[in-house]
């Protein structure tokens, strides 16, 4: 393509919702954290890398019989709350704009374990709950 002479109408994905396909034989939870791996194909999270984080899961999706690609997850961008880790891996007051890295689909750690986690997103908070992330592809 080359440079504009004109104006243009250039269209806007307005929304903090997005679908994804999901991987075969895998089951997403509703509140859980959503990661893409290498192929693009929606997940729970684990402990792993190369993981891209789509956000939480706004359903329950049971792909366990399916293809790849046969159902697909609504998943939202945003702040959650998720479990915080343990001993050396507890996200503190002071991790407040740090990154944050996926334990599994519900917990997130201080660091990447020394290589073996991918990003989960930013520490936005700690309560006595657990902490609050922000999660999303962009």
């Amino acid at each position: 393509m080359v440079a504009l002479t004109k104006d243009r109408n250039t269209p806007e994905a307005i929304g903090q919702v997005d679908e994804h396909p999901v991987l075969a034989a895998t089951e997403i939870f509703a509140g859980s954290i959503v990661v893409l791996d290498a192929a693009g194909w929606a997940k729970p999270a684990v402990t792993a890398t190369g993981l891209v984080v789509a956000g939480r899961a706004e359903e329950q999706v049971d792909n366990s019989a399916g293809a790849n690609g046969a159902l697909r997850v609504r998943v939202k961008r945003g702040v959650f709350r998720y479990g915080n880790s343990a001993a050396g891996d507890l996200i503190a007051q002071a991790d407040i704009g740090a990154d944050c890295y996926l334990v599994d689909d519900q917990t997130v750690a201080k660091t990447d374990g020394t290589g073996t986690r991918s990003l989960a997103g930013k520490v936005v908070q700690v309560d006595a709950i657990g902490v609050w992330v922000k999660l999303g592809i962009i």
